[in-house]
């Protein structure tokens, strides 16, 4: 991400951030969308959402709202194996 001056963010327009009236969540690129979409989570979900339909009107491209594919619950070693019981068992095929 870009760093943004002070003169910079004071002369970028209204439209350029999530909340014209405060100069809150500059978006300028693709880069600050995407840090905006990071942090705006911790703000609560008010603030989330319309920081998420601001980066979708000004990005389209940038995928909002979609969750990542998580990986499988455990991961091979070369250690013994774990103990499984009951229906763990059947979804591992022990």
């Amino acid at each position: 991400m870009a760093k943004l001056s002070y003169k910079a963010r004071k002369a970028l327009p209204k439209s350029s951030f999530v909340f014209p009236g405060k100069k809150k969540f500059p978006i300028p690129d693709k880069s600050h969308a995407r840090n905006a979409l990071a942090r705006a989570g911790a703000k609560g979900p008010a603030v989330q959402a319309k920081v998420k339909a601001a980066v979708k009107r000004k990005f389209p491209a940038i995928a909002v709202g979609k969750k990542k594919k998580k990986g499988p619950l455990m991961v091979a070693s070369k250690g013994p194996r774990p103990v499984a019981t009951g229906r763990m068992k059947k979804l591992m095929g022990f």
